[in-house]
């Protein structure tokens, strides 16, 4: 029995001094990672870089109309039919009059302008009156994305103000625009001013209808040296600082800035084009830090 308690006491002993130097081990390890940070460099570069406005808005073709019949009766035939492209005076339906007695030729139903046939309300057989939309035209060449404008951004919007649209439909992607109307008032419930913006579509793909993001720029810099927006942060007092690797550490330098976007900020003082500065694993990154540059 004695034995046996030696034997057992060896063990623990034994086990208890791998249990301390795996710990140690551990306690190492822990060590080198937290005083070493991974992170990404880049390096400042000159870009083209443009401030934005965010705006939400609806896509509208540049011209709509609704037909209606001039008589009653009874939708004679569809002439037409939804994307079709017609003409102004051009006919879209024949509706035939339903007086007792009298005979008539089918009434046209002719469109008001050049464009495309959007809906065709009504079939074959339907009553009507002129009051009856037949079908929606719409000239979409051009379209007109509407928006509004908060009260206190009113001040930057102007007449031929470049914009930028962009729709879920096509991702990735951004069609260009001017502004070409501005409301002269602010509605006093929304606290914001309307605005309509003018885009191309010669080949269809903004659609009447559409949701839309609109990047209003409301600023813009020539050739600026910029750097990711993420790689700037602020202290306590708001003041603007980048990290720098210096022999295989961080360095902190403060900077200043000036056209900021969600993508890039413009570096006007303390850092020169072609500088690193660290992009990525930023977060508890102090001056002095250790650095370990992922490639």
């Amino acid at each position: 029995m004695k034995n046996m308690n030696i034997k057992i006491l060896i063990l623990l002993a034994m086990a208890a001094a791998a249990a301390g130097c795996k710990n140690k081990e551990l306690e190492a390890f822990n060590n080198l990672e937290k005083d070493r940070f991974l992170v990404t460099v880049e390096k400042a570069r000159f870009r083209n870089i443009e401030d934005y406005l965010i705006l939400v808005g609806s896509v509208k073709a540049l011209d709509e109309a609704v037909l209606y019949p001039r008589v009653s009766g009874k939708l004679l035939k569809n002439l037409v039919t939804e994307g079709e492209r017609v003409k102004k005076d051009q006919s879209v339906a024949f509706i035939e009059r339903d007086e007792v007695g009298a005979v008539y030729e089918p009434a046209p139903v002719p469109s008001t302008l050049t464009g495309v046939i959007g809906r065709m309300y009504q079939d074959t057989g339907a009553n009507v009156t002129p009051q009856t939309p037949i079908a929606l035209v719409v000239n979409q060449d051009q379209v007109r994305v509407v928006a509004d404008v908060p009260e206190r951004y009113v001040g930057k919007v102007f007449i031929n103000q470049i914009a930028y649209i962009k729709v879920d439909a096509f991702p990735g992607k951004l069609f260009r625009g001017k502004v070409y109307r501005v409301s002269p008032v602010v509605d006093t419930k929304s606290r914001s001013s309307a605005i309509e913006i003018l885009a191309d579509n010669l080949n269809g793909p903004l659609k009447s209808g559409m949701f839309a993001e609109i990047r209003l720029v409301v600023g813009a810099s020539s050739g600026a040296v910029s750097v990711p927006a993420g790689a700037v942060l602020t202290d306590e007092k708001d003041a603007p600082y980048v990290f720098i690797p210096v022999n295989g550490a961080a360095s902190k330098r403060d900077v200043r800035t000036g056209i900021r976007n969600a993508d890039f900020v413009e570096i006007t003082s303390g850092l020169k084009n072609g500088e690193a500065l660290v992009t990525f694993g930023l977060y508890g990154l102090k001056d002095g830090s250790k650095l370990k540059i992922q490639e």
